[in-house]
């Protein structure tokens, strides 16, 4: 049976997520308050932060943007297209 959260994201009832997806109190926040299907949204819009800003995960300055950016995709409905972003075609 799968759990169910109110998705502060999607501000509906919606399936919830199977693991906490990140550490610490965030992973936990975002576990016990976003949908699978707002976080598969995130899971896109990261990647495509990646891509056009050339970011690696493995940059301690990359990830803290990329983690401020989570708290504004999923929580603060604040984030925006990288400059320049032109989607395909």
């Amino acid at each position: 049976m799968s759990r169910t959260v109110f998705c502060q994201y999607e501000q509906r009832d919606a399936e919830g997520l199977d693991f906490v997806p990140y550490p610490g109190e965030l992973g936990q926040r975002i576990f016990n308050n976003i949908g699978k299907q707002a976080w598969a949204a995130w899971l896109a819009h990261q990647t495509m932060l990646i891509n056009e800003n050339r970011l690696s995960p493995r940059t301690p300055e990359h990830r803290a943007f990329l983690e401020g950016e989570l708290v504004k995709f999923l929580f603060e409905k604040d984030a925006q297209k990288p400059a320049g972003f032109t989607p395909e075609a």
